[in-house]
């Protein structure tokens, strides 16, 4: 069976689990913490970076957008990435910014409120949440909020790759005790509340939420 490396929280793991989900694909589970990594998974993934899969063949396939197209590509029968060539190009690019934008600017907010005071024993600096809810985090939304509108799905009529890595960082955001306000950004809220309905995303916010409650 292949296995999946990676903590569950992680918005990268999130989004690999999610793609399983959809595709109904088993695998195995080795909770790999993106701090301090062994020498050993350095050489499965060499940026250090969590999630990488092992494939039953025994090729590890690192980052979670690699492995979602060789996902896509080794089990095709329930597709998450368009055939359409401007769709899948408009997809890709969704996948790409909430990786890295919206990434950029949820992640503090689940560090410093979750990550710091749970799992690495540090005090919360409020002043860096605040900076990013009150500075940067705006624009983000606001952007996301335009693409949004009138739609169910970021691209096309059904779920893809875009939702996937769009809608994973909001579940940080989330842990971190912040929710997208309706009333400033009424499109991009009801967006999510739709994708976070799916059994796929609704399984692993409830399974992450006991998690976080028992530590």
């Amino acid at each position: 069976m292949p296995t999946l490396h990676g903590v569950d929280p992680s918005p990268f793991v999130r989004k690999v689990k999610v793609a399983c989900l959809e595709k109904g694909i088993s695998y195995e589970s080795n909770p790999v913490f993106p701090v301090g990594v062994t020498e050993d998974y350095l050489k499965i993934s060499p940026l250090g970076k969590i999630p990488c899969w092992t494939t039953d063949e025994g090729v590890n396939i690192p980052d979670s957008s690699c492995i979602i197209a060789y996902l896509d590509a080794a089990h095709p029968e329930t597709s998450l990435r368009p055939s359409d060539p401007v769709e899948l190009g408009t997809a890709l690019f969704f996948e790409e910014y909430g990786d890295t934008r919206l990434v950029e600017n949820v992640g503090p907010v689940f560090f410093q409120r979750v990550v710091n005071p749970k799992m690495m024993n540090t005090a919360t600096d409020e002043e860096v949440v605040n900076s990013v809810l009150g500075e940067t985090l705006p624009p983000v939304l606001a952007w996301l909020d335009h693409q949004t509108e009138g739609k169910e799905f970021l691209v096309g009529s059904s779920f893809s790759v875009a939702d996937i890595g769009i809608a994973s960082p909001f579940v940080n955001l989330a842990h971190g005790g912040e929710n997208v306000d309706p009333g400033k950004y009424p499109n991009l809220a009801r967006y999510l509340a739709g994708i976070f309905e799916r059994d796929s995303f609704a399984s692993c916010i409830a399974a992450e939420k006991a998690f976080f409650a028992g530590v």
